[in-house]
């Protein structure tokens, strides 16, 4: 009788070892190596990680000026931007031609086009958002606004649009600097991630 009952469970047994599925095998990953040292050691790409840290304020005065710095920032590097676009384009333009009147109609249409947007909005800046407008432009074209203004006019427009600068408290010789101006450079930094915060 025991061995009847040791029959069927071995039986049985078998029977479910038989529907089991067959045991795939693990597919083989291969990775890159180097050899560092006669030793082999996995080469692996890790992506950039930036690391930034929740911004504290002293006080609710230090708060409110940096929310002003940052909205001013917001709303002037738009204008500098396109300064450095149209830059770019202008000086790209004048490498393709050797006519001397095709340079000025293309630098007077430059300054036309940049003309009638300042004109329209740039005008109701602030004195602020001038200053920083100033540096900005530097930032992304690597000259001060009065460099860019002499390259483009001559020395004698520049000095007339420094002085006109001065009488509304501006300077075009103000250049950008990443360490002086790192208030600044945070920003435009956490406007540039996809997704963050900005204090």
């Amino acid at each position: 009788m025991l061995t009847f009952f040791a029959l069927v469970f071995f039986s049985r047994t078998a029977a479910a070892q038989d529907t089991l599925p067959a045991r795939q095998p693990v597919p083989q990953q291969r990775m890159p190596t180097t050899l560092l040292n006669g030793e082999r050691v996995p080469w692996v790409l890790i992506p950039e990680v930036e690391v930034t840290r929740k911004r504290v304020f002293r006080n609710p005065e230090d708060k409110a000026r940096y929310l002003r710095l940052r909205y001013n920032v917001i709303k002037v590097l738009p204008y500098a931007q396109f300064a450095q676009r149209r830059y770019e384009q202008l000086y790209r333009d004048l490498a393709l031609t050797k006519n001397r009147r095709e340079e000025k109609q293309l630098v007077k249409a430059c300054e036309k086009e940049i003309k009638d947007m300042f004109n329209k909005e740039v005008k109701n800046l602030t004195i602020s958002q001038g200053e920083i407008l100033i540096k900005l432009i530097d930032r992304q074209t690597g000259n001060s606004s009065y460099e860019v203004v002499r390259e483009l006019r001559g020395g004698v427009t520049a000095f007339f649009y420094q002085s006109v600068a001065r009488v509304f408290g501006h300077n075009l010789k103000n250049t950008y600097s990443v360490e002086e101006d790192f208030e600044i450079e945070n920003i435009i930094r956490s406007l540039e991630r996809p997704s963050s915060r900005y204090f």
